[in-house]
């Protein structure tokens, strides 16, 4: 039986608010990157863990995912970058809804989540006979709190995204999403659901981790569904907020609604505002 934690995921903050992460394998030393946006960063970690690079995987072709792929291909020689979009750069393997790949006791199932772009990948990463909770790499389809603007998609996809691909996963899985997003994705939890005290627990929570400067990933698909208005379809708040009952349309106006949100913070002081109005001003 493999020990506990064989399998080690570290977590690396990159750029604005971006997150990649690097999946070692203990007994190996082997390693694969994920959505490596900042590849000198990458490489340092791994000399300093000293671990070999053998794969990537690439949730999806924007910039901040994907603009290191190349840069590694050049450093590390054999490297294979993994994902569902012809549009990745320095792609090597297109992979395939379901598809699984296999790094010595490590299993990624690549999951086909289009919405946030039409090729987005998310990866399912568990080990063999280890007893830890699996991971999923959740890119820019479900955040903590959250889920991705529909950029090439529609609420039909992201619905079955969320509630066929993601939601039926193992409750215990922990979610690794590409963004640190919780704080504003918790806020406009609490405009829709005020009365839920898992929300208010929760932005406390994700409130004092940011002044320690830590991060609020992972969480686990359990707790996405106590707090996450994306997956909470069904419930009298949410519904009572968007208005709609039929869970698509719950999503389309939440994912709406959430597109004009702004923290307090945000909004423009009032004499700005009346310069908006007045045409002073471009928005």
């Amino acid at each position: 039986m493999r020990v506990r934690g064989a399998m080690k995921v570290k977590v690396i903050s990159i750029l604005e608010d971006n997150y990649m992460y690097l999946v070692i394998e203990e007994q190996s030393k082997e390693a694969i990157a994920v959505d490596p946006a900042v590849p000198h960063r990458l490489l340092e970690i791994v000399k300093r863990e000293g671990v070999s690079l053998k794969a990537v995987l690439t949730t999806h072709h924007h910039w901040d995912h994907a603009r290191g792929n190349e840069a590694l291909l050049k450093e590390v020689p054999g490297l294979r970058v993994y994902g569902g979009d012809d549009r990745i750069g320095g792609l090597t393997d297109k992979v395939t809804n379901a598809q699984e790949l296999k790094f010595n006791s490590i299993n990624v199932r690549c999951l086909f989540t289009p919405c946030h772009t039409s090729g987005h990948m998310c990866y399912f990463v568990w080990e063999d006979e280890c007893t830890d909770a699996p991971a999923v790499f959740t890119g820019d389809t479900l955040f903590v709190g959250g889920c991705g603007r529909f950029f090439e998609g529609t609420a039909e996809q992201m619905y079955h995204n969320l509630t066929q691909v993601l939601g039926s996963l193992p409750q215990d899985t922990k979610v690794f999403c590409g963004h640190e997003y919780t704080i504003k994705n918790l806020k406009f939890a609490m405009l829709v659901e005020p009365e839920n005290e898992k929300v208010k627990e929760m932005l406390s929570w994700a409130r004092a981790r940011d002044e320690d400067d830590k991060p609020t990933v992972p969480s686990t698909l359990m707790e996405e569904f106590e707090y996450n208005p994306f997956l909470r379809l069904s419930e009298e708040g949410v519904q009572k907020f968007t208005g709609k009952t039929d869970p698509i349309e719950v999503l389309r106006v939440l994912r709406r609604e959430k597109d004009k949100f702004k923290k307090p913070k945000e909004r423009p002081p009032p004499h700005a505002m009346l310069a908006l109005e007045w045409g002073l001003l471009r928005p």
